[in-house]
């Protein structure tokens, strides 16, 4: 009988311990997840503190590039790499990015075409902008009538901007002091005829679109000269209500003849036109002439000799999407009277104030809506030989600035 009370009494006695270890264990356990929950909140307190003491340096900071380039955001490691061989994130700012200093860059020609096509919606300029003329120069090599140039050129900084396509194997570079120092794009070869042609003219293009000052773009040869001074360039470029891009609706064999039916249906031979390869083009359509995707692709395919891409694809275009911007006209002047599948050239001896004036005043053509008898502002070809007589003729015959 004792034996069962103290059985009972010690069963009672680790039935209550039992309770008390575990109210004990629970207890510990709370305490446990308690302490863990407040080690998370302080954690998230610390973190939300410490990002908004970031993102106010940030904005507070003097030392933040307003202008950072947009093309480290791309993904594609070939558009990461610096655009312009000046850069440096200290030193690239907002004159760098809307007029190059250096025209050397790693942009391969699709990447240059989408830059040049940026075009911005606000109409106001955050700058003084003085509208310039980009005088782009497609050549082999050298420019032997360099020197009338810069005659044309002298007392007239800030209002004109130079780009030269030579082929990549030419490396000599002009003086220090000449207006086409380090005036050279990144080029690549040519073939007469080809749509390398239309690569190397849109190339320019592209460029020249850069500098959100340049306004106006006339393509020129090495054989160029300039038929009256600068200032009354300017004004006739700049003032015009319209591009001078030749363009007609030739029937001949080497007009309509040249159409691929091909071309159907985004081309069809109502729009097919011919004209100069030689152009003259303001920004809105210079921009167009750069970003077309459509069109240009049709003429690569199906525009090959004896169809020549450079007599038919600009004229074509601007027909297509402006043609009431257009003047129709070429203000390169030259001459087709011999006949062949090149224009004449003029030597040393067809330099003459009488041959000249007879090229500056012997046409008849509209501007603004009004009749003129200036229609040409440049004429070609002149071979090396005409630069002797030329520097005696036309600073006086022209107006060149002393």
């Amino acid at each position: 009988m004792k034996e069962s009370k103290e059985s009972a009494i010690m069963v009672k006695e680790l039935t209550l311990r039992s309770r008390r270890e575990m109210r004990e264990g629970s207890l510990q356990i709370t305490t446990l997840v308690l302490i863990f929950l407040s080690l998370v909140l302080m954690g998230f307190f610390i973190s939300f503190q410490a990002r908004k003491f970031v993102i106010s340096e940030e904005i507070s900071s003097p030392q933040m590039d307003k202008f950072t380039p947009f093309v480290h955001s791309f993904s594609s490691p070939s558009l990461s790499i610096p655009l312009f061989s000046n850069y440096s994130s200290s030193s690239y700012n907002f004159s760098d990015w809307i007029a190059p200093k250096q025209l050397r860059h790693s942009m391969t020609d699709e990447e240059l075409m989408w830059r040049a096509s940026i075009v911005p919606r606000i109409n106001e300029y955050p700058y003084e902008r003085i509208p310039k003329v980009a005088f782009m120069f497609l050549t082999r090599g050298r420019l032997p009538l360099g020197p009338i140039w810069e005659r044309f050129f002298k007392g007239h900084q800030g209002l004109f901007s130079i780009y030269l396509h030579s082929s990549p194997e030419f490396a000599e570079e002009p003086p220090e002091t000449s207006v086409f120092f380090g005036r050279r794009i990144p080029s690549k070869p040519v073939e007469w005829g080809r749509s390398s042609m239309i690569n190397a003219e849109r190339r320019l293009l592209a460029n020249a679109l850069l500098d959100f000052s340049n306004e106006r773009f006339i393509l020129l040869s090495e054989t160029c000269i300039p038929l009256f001074n600068f200032t009354t360039i300017y004004d006739y470029l700049i003032n015009s209500n319209h591009t001078f891009i030749g363009s007609f609706d030739d029937p001949r064999k080497v007009g309509r003849g040249r159409y691929n039916k091909r071309m159907w249906p985004v081309l069809s031979i109502n729009d097919w036109r011919k004209g100069s390869q030689w152009f003259e083009s303001n920004r809105k359509i210079a921009v167009e002439m750069v970003s077309d995707k459509k069109y240009y692709a049709v003429f690569r395919e199906h525009c090959r000799p004896p169809c020549y891409m450079d007599e038919h694809y600009f004229s074509t275009l601007v027909t297509k999407l402006f043609p009431e911007l257009n003047s129709n006209r070429s203000i390169t002047w030259v001459d087709w009277s011999r006949g062949g599948s090149h224009p004449a050239s003029f030597g040393r001896k067809d330099v003459t104030v009488r041959f000249l004036n007879r090229v500056r005043f012997g046409s008849n053509c509209a501007y603004n809506g009004t009749s003129s008898s200036i229609c040409f502002l440049f004429a070609r070809k002149f071979v090396p030989s005409t630069l002797g007589p030329l520097l005696r003729i036309a600073p006086g015959l022209f107006g060149f600035d002393p």
